[in-house]
């Protein structure tokens, strides 16, 4: 009875175990349902513009980048749904292998308790009983037969309440079972069903390309148009921080030069006296000015914003509700003229007709200014980082006001396609040397 009662415990555990598998593994399962539906929703936006974009009929660059774009959600979704796929895969292995544990465990209880029936059943008369309590050799010998009498009765009873526990655990685990294999079909269907969409979409974007490649002298003019606009953006950027580095630098000089004026300088009176001291003397040893090492981190609220902006790396809100990136950071090739290398100092994000621009982070603006014709480019410093968002009209916002996450800053502008696509960069100050950033790395997932 006592190794029968530790392979019941034994094999209860394995089973709670696996249980507990099951809810981890439904954790991850139900994330990579979240992330699927995250990239399925960013497909139908981005189909959304595309189809706004198609109405005049001709093969853009916007479009082009759309269709790139929807291409590689659609690569990512195959990939999530190939994920759980595989975690299915596991599980069901796993299920079908508790499936057999379960129903060799119920074989072995039912076995068990015929057993113990049956010898119930030999044993049935009183007289058997009578004289199993009779031939106790004394009292307390007599006692422990009752109670060992007792303890059978229960035993049989806790056989039945195993044998039905495990039957009903079989039952939800061929359930469970059964609703896998169901969903791996559902999966497996939209795969095959994404797979000859992205086929179809491929197609698509090589007729797009192939159409461009047909206007290469128009397509020339528009990357070297856009290397100019670049250029001018860069030049008014380090204008703009080269003038905030020094004026740090005149307000430091200014706060040492007031602090050495008015700092008390203590100079014994007489050799071997007590020092007296002098006030308003100019110090004879000033220390060096915080401006020559980090001009933009010259008080504790400059240190405490940049690290704060620094901590916020990957969660970063974006420049605009709704949109996708339709140009990446730094350089490589042209979509469509691969010999041509583009340098993008930030990123093209293509977002929806009127859409607002706002701020990413709490800061101060520190200059508007005009890029070409009514488009204008804000410029917000936190500490020693500076956002940059170009390509905006009617702005909200003027120099040396305090801004706040996700406050409005302007419209974004149409490019010359008519698509509304707004330039975000972010730079850093190091030292009295910038740098620009890939804004990628620093804004969240979610918009």
């Amino acid at each position: 009875m006592r190794i029968t009662c530790f392979i019941l415990c034994f094999l209860l555990s394995v089973t709670s175990i696996a249980q507990q598998k099951q809810v981890q593994y439904s954790m991850t399962k139900e994330q990579l349902e979240v992330e699927r539906k995250k990239i399925q929703d960013a497909i139908n936006e981005t189909q959304q513009q595309l189809d706004a974009i198609k109405n005049d009929k001709k093969a853009t660059m916007s479009q082009l980048r759309a269709l790139q774009n929807k291409l590689a959600d659609r690569q990512r979704l195959i990939g999530v749904i190939n994920q759980q796929m595989g975690d299915i895969d596991n599980t069901i292995k796993s299920s079908s292998k508790e499936v057999g544990s379960l129903k060799q465990k119920l074989e072995q209880l039912k076995v068990r308790y015929a057993q113990s029936i049956r010898y119930a059943y030999e044993t049935r008369s009183s007289y058997d009983m009578l004289a199993f309590l009779f031939s106790s050799s004394s009292f307390n010998d007599a006692m422990r037969r009752m109670k060992y009498l007792k303890t059978f009765r229960e035993f049989r009873k806790q056989q039945v309440e195993q044998i039905r526990v495990t039957q009903n655990q079989l039952q939800h685990k061929i359930g469970v079972l059964n609703a896998e294999k169901a969903q791996k079909d559902e999966l497996l269907s939209s795969q095959v069903q994404q797979s000859q969409v992205l086929k179809q979409e491929t197609e698509q974007q090589n007729e797009v390309i192939k159409e461009l490649k047909g206007k290469e002298s128009q397509l020339l003019k528009e990357i070297d148009n856009s290397r100019k606009t670049a250029i001018r953006v860069n030049k008014a950027i380090n204008d703009i921080i080269e003038r905030e580095i020094k004026k740090a630098e005149e307000e430091e000089r200014r706060k040492e030069a007031l602090a050495a004026k008015t700092a008390p300088i203590v100079k014994p009176s007489k050799p071997g006296a007590p020092a007296t001291i002098t006030e308003n003397e100019p110090a004879v040893n000033s220390r060096m000015p915080k401006a020559e090492l980090q001009p933009l981190l010259s008080t504790p609220n400059d240190v405490a914003l940049s690290a704060n902006f620094e901590n916020n790396k990957g969660k970063l809100y974006w420049p605009v509700e709704k949109g996708y990136i339709s140009d990446h950071f730094g350089v490589h090739p042209h979509p469509v003229e691969h010999q041509v290398m583009i340098n993008n100092g930030g990123i093209d994000i293509q977002t929806a007709q009127g859409a607002t621009a706002r701020a990413v982070f709490d800061g101060v603006v520190k200059s508007v200014f005009f890029l070409a014709g009514d488009n204008q480019s804000v410029m917000i410093k936190h500490a020693n980082y500076f956002t940059i968002y170009n390509n905006l009209t009617n702005v909200l916002v003027k120099i040396n006001q305090e801004v706040t996450a996700k406050q409005p800053l302007g419209t974004v502008v149409n490019n010359e396609e008519g698509i509304p696509t707004v330039n975000f960069q972010i730079w850093k100050v190091i030292g009295k040397k910038s740098i620009n950033l890939n804004p990628e790395a620093w804004i969240g997932k979610a918009h």
